[in-house]
């Protein structure tokens, strides 16, 4: 009796957090707009940070503290956005909180007024996007959420 398997066999399951299914568009669009947020995010912490450091801004420190600050805070949306790219269940919250917190920031810009409108803008209409895509039904089911799933 040999120890391999018969050529026709079964290959194994796949590990539960790949989806043995493409993922669907709605998915990879809420992902591809959470990332781009993440980068503009880190865009700007750079930006800060980089002023802080080689510029001449009003306070170096102030510059600096905000440019890490916008830095940390870029994690969560990127990291979210591979999540739901990997069709991960637990990447959804993450990325709902992101959105959440983009809207206070969308009506911040708007409130500016001039330029910053277009952000606001931009930012509102890709943070209720996201929301929307998220919690579709198809979006859900293909990452494993939904009434009556048992916790994986």
């Amino acid at each position: 009796m040999s120890k391999k398997q018969p050529a026709n066999a079964p290959a194994p399951a796949p590990a539960a957090d790949v989806p043995t299914a493409a993922l669907p568009g709605r998915l990879t669009v809420a992902a591809a707009l959470t990332a781009l947020e993440g980068l503009a995010l880190a865009g700007l912490g750079l930006y800060m940070l980089f002023v802080g450091i080689a510029g001449d801004p009003d306070s170096p420190q102030q510059a600096e503290t905000g440019g890490i600050t916008l830095l940390a805070l870029a994690a969560l949306p990127l990291i979210a956005a591979r999540g739901l790219r990997l069709g991960r269940r637990w990447s959804r919250g993450p990325a709902l909180i992101t959105q959440l917190m983009a809207l206070p920031v969308a009506w911040t810009l708007y409130s500016t007024g001039g330029a910053m409108i277009a952000a606001a803008v931009a930012l509102a209409v890709a943070a209720v996007a996201v929301v929307a895509l998220l919690v579709n039904p198809t979006a859900t089911e293909a990452l494993g959420i939904g009434p009556g799933e048992q916790a994986r």
